[in-house]
């Protein structure tokens, strides 16, 4: 479908002769060390440092991107502004070096730097780090399954539940996202879901409701992180999401059974609670986390199980 010569419409592969060359392959244009919790994954490996890496390009076109500057580059200016050549090896020794208990494939979008993404979390794999995603969920079913042996979480973004607005908004289509949210639940990957609060797009209460029962209907222990929109980009002229908004938004997701619902972007309400005698069990002061009761993976006052993936068993760096 791409003519010789030419780029896809994320910029990053080109057709030569016949072949599909990658244009971003161990060419990143961020590079750094983060906490896990501002993927955000707050039910996985909690405390830990996650390496982070992107490169150039995106699959959407999102006018409400919140990392445009990099998503929206060619990668040939992206080459005169990255961290220079960083191949699989150099981004594992990285991760080692830095103490980080995983390796997050983020920023912008995995799966249009999928090959360089494979071959790095291979080789993490077997130093025992963990990969996750951070991804709008854009991928086919064949993609998910070549990554499912190296992939632990992920971290996927439900932009809406209306695929006229991803068409409109994104360029894309909303089956799929749902497609691979599901896939990757039944594979056993470990999964959190986003959600950005647009004002006069997504944060109606019908809206929201869809959203929250759709999660409801695949796990009611799926956390699903509210985040709060800051103008940015194309929708420059929009309004911040006011607080109020996400408190409704935080009400009908546990009104939907969610036990797990966040709000991002404000620095409250972040704390992990029990979902069966309500105790806090881990506390987190924004990205960073202050306080972890739990025991193993079950809250001390009432021996229930909490979900998610709290030891990683081959990780070397787990954050004790």
């Amino acid at each position: 479908m791409i003519k010789e010569g030419s780029s896809g419409k994320c910029g990053v592969r080109k057709n030569e002769a016949g072949v599909l060359y990658s244009l971003v392959y161990g060419r990143p244009v961020a590079a750094s060390l983060d906490p896990v919790e501002k993927k955000p994954l707050y039910h996985f490996l909690p405390g830990t440092s996650s390496y982070s890496i992107a490169t150039a390009g995106c699959n959407f076109s999102c006018g409400f991107c919140q990392n445009y500057s990099i998503s929206s580059i060619s990668p040939g200016d992206a080459g005169k502004s990255g961290s220079g050549e960083l191949l699989p090896v150099d981004v594992v020794r990285n991760a080692e070096s830095s103490g980080a208990a995983s390796i997050s494939y983020t920023y912008t979008e995995p799966a249009v730097f999928f090959e360089y993404a494979l071959d790095t979390a291979k080789i993490a794999r077997e130093k025992g780090i963990a990969n996750i995603f951070v991804t709008n969920g854009y991928m086919t079913g064949e993609a998910i399954d070549t990554i499912n042996p190296f992939l632990d979480a992920a971290n996927i973004d439900l932009k809406y539940f209306d695929d006229e607005l991803y068409r409109k908004s994104c360029g894309a289509r909303l089956k799929p996202v749902l497609g691979s949210i599901e896939k990757m639940k039944e594979l056993g990957i470990w999964i959190e879901i986003t959600t950005l609060i647009i004002p006069g797009e997504n944060n109606s209460a019908k809206h929201l409701e869809k959203i929250a029962a759709y999660i409801a209907s695949l796990d009611k222990n799926i956390p699903w992180h509210i985040s709060r929109f800051f103008p940015q980009y194309r929708y420059s002229g929009i309004s911040p999401t006011d607080e109020e908004g996400l408190k409704t938004a935080c009400r009908i997701g546990k009104e939907k059974v969610l036990n797990y619902v966040y709000p991002g972007n404000v620095g409250w309400e972040n704390s992990t609670d029990c979902p069966s005698c309500g105790k806090p069990l881990i506390e987190r002061n924004r990205f960073f986390l202050e306080k972890n009761l739990l025991e193993g993976d079950r809250c001390p006052a009432c021996s229930c199980r909490i979900s998610g993936v709290f030891r990683f068993p081959e990780c070397q760096n787990p954050g004790e």
